[in-house]
């Protein structure tokens, strides 16, 4: 396959960085165009919902330094969006009118925040989302969180920290419940219960009014801030108008991260990757996967046949928690704990017909190699090994 003479990356966040850098650093001497609808170039959203909303930090992590783009000659085209794609002639439209030509693509497009009808309050995404929002959480006011997901979860502790009263709502039973399941959902609530938030859980939201919140159970919240934290929708519409095959809530990708049309791959939170490890299509929305797939696809788009093979992965910090997650588990694998958990100190594995299909370290910093070997092998273990054994021995 001949090396391709220009690649365009649509999408500047972190997985269309990641993939425009480590083209340049495999040698691609080709043409790089990125095109990204946020004036601010590049950077990783983890902590948005951590240092740079708790006030530690007044700027997130950058992909790369600011003369990194013109010094490697990749023309990032900031604040322009790409509206039309046409795979059959190898084009794209942008919103400058501009009609351009590509020998390959990647499609980076990212997630937008779900919002619900009629809702009025803030969401967290992006960097201006983040600053916003930390302007809002001032000491005394009420915030109601409406979602008890990851960023629900962050949003709620940063909050505390800025000496707000805070509210969850979920219309779950315990936050992160699915993924987490019940039992460690409750370690989470128990936390933040600690630290003074208060639960709606199991009950959700009505409607909106001018001055608060309605939930289903008839009560009305009255916050000085509301935040949305319902999740993340990916941005599907260039590829669904471009006839890409689609499946699992995202673009359908083999194991090389290619899409359905020729020349054109997808990589980061829109990727229904098949997944070589987990036989089955995976979509992960977290910043390890955007980084690493970003990184990967840099291989295939010079015509490399490498599969993408790594385990999700993903971390929170809140209060004095701080949590990994390694690999994918289901809401019947069989859970296994390992050390104190009322001290908030242990691992937790999920098994399933005798493998290991994830595990999570919660405040234990020891084993993270073991258990990043344990659960890229799907090692065959018991209940009694995990709870009793060397991790590192059963590698």
């Amino acid at each position: 396959m001949a090396e391709p003479q220009r690649i365009v990356i649509v999408g500047a966040g972190l997985a269309g960085a990641s993939a425009a850098g480590a083209l340049r650093d495999r040698g691609y001497g080709g043409e790089i165009v990125v095109f990204g609808t946020e004036r601010h170039r590049p950077y990783e959203l983890p902590a948005l919902s951590k240092d740079v909303l708790l006030g530690k930090a007044g700027e997130p992590a950058w992909v790369r330094e600011p003369g990194f783009y013109a010094d490697n000659e990749i023309d990032l085209r900031l604040g322009v969006s790409v509206l039309e794609l046409r795979p059959g002639d190898h084009t794209i439209v942008d919103s400058d009118g501009a009609v351009r030509s590509y020998d390959r693509l990647l499609l980076a497009t990212g997630s937008r925040p779900r919002v619900l009808p009629g809702a009025q309050g803030h969401v967290l995404r992006t960097l201006d989302d983040s600053l916003a929002l930390r302007s809002a959480l001032r000491e005394g006011r009420h915030v109601v969180v409406i979602g008890a997901g990851w960023i629900g979860c962050e949003v709620a502790s940063a909050a505390r920290a800025h000496g707000c009263r805070v509210t969850v709502v979920d219309p779950l039973a315990e936050p992160l419940v699915r993924v987490l399941g019940p039992e460690m959902g409750a370690v989470f609530r128990s936390l933040h219960e600690e630290h003074g938030v208060e639960f709606r859980l199991g009950t959700g939201v009505e409607g909106f009014s001018p001055s608060g919140v309605r939930l289903a159970d008839g009560t009305e919240l009255l916050p000085d801030v509301t935040v949305l934290a319902v999740g993340a929708t990916p941005r599907l519409e260039l590829a669904e108008a471009a006839g890409l095959e689609l499946a699992e809530g995202g673009v359908a990708v083999d194991a090389a991260l290619r899409t359905s049309a020729p020349d054109v791959f997808a990589a980061g939170d829109i990727a229904a990757h098949d997944h070589p490890r987990h036989g089955r299509r995976v979509r992960v929305e977290h910043w390890a996967n955007a980084k690493d797939q970003g990184t990967h696809v840099a291989g295939s788009l010079l015509g490399l046949d490498e599969p993408y093979a790594k385990s999700p992965y993903f971390f929170t910090d809140q209060y004095d928690l701080g949590m990994e997650y390694r690999g994918l588990a289901g809401p019947d694998d069989e859970l296994v704990v390992r050390g104190d958990v009322s001290a908030r100190e242990f691992v937790a594995f999920w098994l399933r017909d005798g493998r290991l299909r994830a595990a999570m370290n919660v405040n234990v910093w020891d084993h993270g190699t073991a258990l990043k070997a344990l659960v890229d092998a799907q090692a065959t273990v018991t209940p009694e090994q995990l709870r009793e054994a060397d991790l590192g021995a059963l590698v």
